[in-house]
């Protein structure tokens, strides 16, 4: 699922940007959109949630200080209230029910990719900066979703275990296994609060793939997919998703194992571990204890 954020100051014009994105996108794949709002409710005719619904979107998702809501473009409610489920919640929602594009509007703190309106400062991730209310001409419009189509993918592990249901050779697998990786908070006497991941970009998805294609080869595999999150991730939280459908059980365990430890050490990834003593890039400590 590709994710965009559109950031700006109020009456800078996101709810115009966020309809003509969500109109432009509905023609590529199924479009979620999530925001902020004041209360738990959502209503398809007299607010900004109502012009994403005009504007093609599947559904919206509302995030207030307590909860969450979702409706479908029939109006119906479809995701219940939620006490502290926050934008990754949803996000993660619409990316299990196989959405295709999740627009969001507002949530400038976050670590999204963002499409910036205006001179709105202190913003991480800005991939376009443009003016407040600018007209949003078919041209212009189209050269944004181009650059929506080009950032990486956002998955789930329920999400790609559907997709490893939709091969089509899924029909001779007697097995899915999966594999996630998370952060360890605890190791002997220390306590890691988060780790950075930094991909050295194209090839550590051109290694990613190759790794995929490898494994795939092997007698009895029939499917295999990864997925490396990058940025910080806190303590207890999913780094990596490995899934992988074979014909038996025997031939799944030992993809998997391979799977990991590959990626480990053939992906050009980067891990930065913070501590509470201290914060250091593993591979260049991982390089002084074998030259000590």
């Amino acid at each position: 699922m590709k994710v965009i954020s559109v950031v700006g100051y109020k009456k800078s014009g996101k709810t115009a940007l966020v309809s003509a994105l969500v109109q432009k996108l509905s023609g590529f794949g199924t479009v979620g959109t999530v925001k902020h709002m004041g209360e738990q409710r959502l209503n398809p005719v007299e607010t900004d949630t109502g012009r994403h619904f005009d504007a093609g979107a599947d559904m919206v998702i509302g995030i207030t200080g307590t909860g969450t809501v979702g409706m479908g473009t029939t109006g119906t409610e479809l995701v219940s209230f939620s006490r502290g489920s926050d934008l990754e919640d949803a996000l993660d929602m619409l990316c299990d029910q196989g959405f295709d594009f999740a627009v969001v509007e507002g949530f400038k703190e976050s670590n999204l990719p963002k499409i910036v309106l205006g001179d709105l400062q202190g913003v991480s991730n800005v991939f376009f900066r443009m003016p407040e209310n600018l007209e949003m001409h078919e041209e212009f419009t189209a050269s944004l979703v181009g650059m929506i189509l080009a950032q990486p993918d956002r998955y789930t592990l329920e999400a790609l275990i559907k997709k490893a249901r939709n091969s089509p050779a899924i029909r001779k697998a007697g097995a899915i296994g999966t594999f996630t990786g998370i952060v360890r908070e605890l190791a002997g006497d220390e306590k890691t609060s988060r780790l950075e991941f930094e991909k050295y970009e194209p090839e550590a998805s051109k290694a990613l793939d190759r790794i995929r294609k490898e494994i795939k080869q092997k007698e009895g595999i029939l499917e295999v997919l990864i997925h490396h999150k990058t940025g910080i991730i806190e303590a207890g939280e999913d780094i990596v998703y490995i899934v992988i459908a074979a014909a038996h059980r025997t031939e799944l365990f030992p993809a998997l194992s391979e799977a990991i430890e590959r990626i480990k050490a053939e992906a050009p990834i980067w891990k930065k571990e913070f501590t509470e003593k201290e914060e250091f890039w593993v591979q260049d400590k991982e390089q002084d204890r074998k030259q000590a």
